[in-house]
């Protein structure tokens, strides 16, 4: 995925299907837009606010279960929290602006500045977030369960949720199981790049073999998934759309299965006809649950883009820069990776070539004391280098340690 997005053709052919699909879109079911103008006029802005402060209290519950997830994956000291919430706000504020899910490289790059060795533990770091994506499956099936016994569903819609019971079982299921899978005692030069970033990856999903910070991080992200169904509520209020909590549910879980992967920046268009088709079966127009569809996304893109914004200049990170994450990340590790120790003059080929091998150290040498014109003063000390048996060299990481 990650060269598609680098090369310039991968870009073309993902831009040019991005706007033939929103053309259809548009085409297919584009509103009345004066009627949309109109569901403007009535809006009430307190239900606005209130669905604003809502969606910011999401975010922060969200984050905070990642960082929950994140802290299972890597060694002590952890990043700060705010060092935590500053990478969720730009892989945000990323996944707003690009296509695809940038947000979740940048995310990566972002936290690794703040964690030692981070250029070395971004498998760990990304495995961390794909379990945070595998959390959501949890309430996502609670969500689609209720929205199968209290909603109007589409007729339409039926299949797509026991879909998405299915794919979030499996996604669970593969979680648990690459978790607790056990590999082989191959010793670490033995392995593979790609088998070493494998078990680095793994090191992400540590959180499914503790149960009690998995229990910790799954009711964090129930509780921001039960924050954000009330973000959806109170938006669908501020428009007029006195609907019960039901309805909401089923416009919160038809957005998040159309935007599972945008193809462009926000799926703006999707976005709004999922919000209008979901309410269709509510007697909400077409028109009106579209506007209420341009105000809910709204809201959201203002709490992204606006702390996004604010911990990019935290992190003096440029906007452009954002897409160079991964690149970025994979360099670092490169640059941070320590060069080989110079050989001793003379030290033959096998000596060069042992992970152990002796280390010359200075030793003193006494010497006899000086007498000078009926005086005597204590003799320099002087050193050579004799080979001692105590000192050796260990390698780990790839840096040297002195061992006495």
């Amino acid at each position: 995925m990650r060269r598609i997005f680098n090369s310039r053709r991968g870009r073309i052919a993902i831009a040019g299907g991005s706007i033939v699909l929103l053309v259809a879109l548009l085409v297919w079911r584009a509103p009345d837009l004066d009627v949309v103008k109109d569901a403007f006029t009535t809006v009430e802005w307190s239900w606005v606010a209130a669905a604003f402060f809502a969606n910011l209290l999401s975010t922060w519950l969200r984050a905070v279960a990642w960082q929950v997830t994140l802290e299972q994956a890597i060694p002590e000291p952890y990043p700060a929290h705010r060092d935590v919430f500053s990478a969720f706000a730009v892989g945000m504020v990323a996944n707003v602006a690009l296509p695809g899910r940038v947000g979740e490289f940048a995310r990566v790059g972002v936290v690794s500045r703040h964690i030692p060795d981070g250029a070395s533990r971004w498998p760990a770091v990304a495995g961390s977030i794909f379990a945070h994506r595998v959390l959501d499956v949890i309430p996502t099936a609670g969500l689609a369960i209720y929205v199968l016994v209290a909603a109007r569903l589409p007729g339409w819609a039926d299949t797509g949720v026991y879909v998405v019971l299915g794919v979030g079982g499996f996604m669970l299921a593969l979680a648990v199981a690459l978790a607790s899978w056990r590999e082989g005692s191959a010793p670490e030069e033995g392995r593979s790049n790609i088998a070493r970033l494998f078990h680095m990856a793994r090191g992400g999903l540590t959180v499914f073999r503790r149960p009690g910070a998995a229990f910790v991080a799954s009711i964090l992200q129930l509780t921001a998934w039960g924050v954000q169904l009330l973000a959806v509520w109170l938006a669908l209020r501020a428009f007029g759309i006195n609907e019960p909590i039901a309805a909401a549910a089923l416009v919160l879980l038809v957005v998040n299965v159309a935007l599972a992967f945008p193809l462009w920046p926000s799926a703006v268009g999707l976005y709004q006809a999922a919000v209008a088709l979901a309410l269709l079966p509510y007697g909400i127009s077409y028109e009106h649950g579209f506007a209420a569809g341009i105000g809910i996304q709204a809201i959201e893109i203002f709490v992204g883009v606006g702390l996004g914004l604010v911990f990019l200049a935290r992190e003096g990170i440029s906007f452009a820069a954002l897409r160079d994450m991964p690149r970025v990340t994979d360099n670092a590790a490169e640059q941070r990776r320590p060069a080989p120790a110079e050989p001793e003059p003379g030290a033959s080929a096998d000596d060069r070539s042992r992970p152990d091998r002796e280390l010359p150290i200075e030793e003193p040498i006494e010497l006899e004391p000086i007498h000078e014109h009926g005086m005597t003063r204590e003799p320099a000390v002087a050193h050579r280098r004799p080979v001692a048996a105590s000192a050796t060299v260990a390698r780990e990481s790839g840096s040297i340690r002195e061992v006495t």
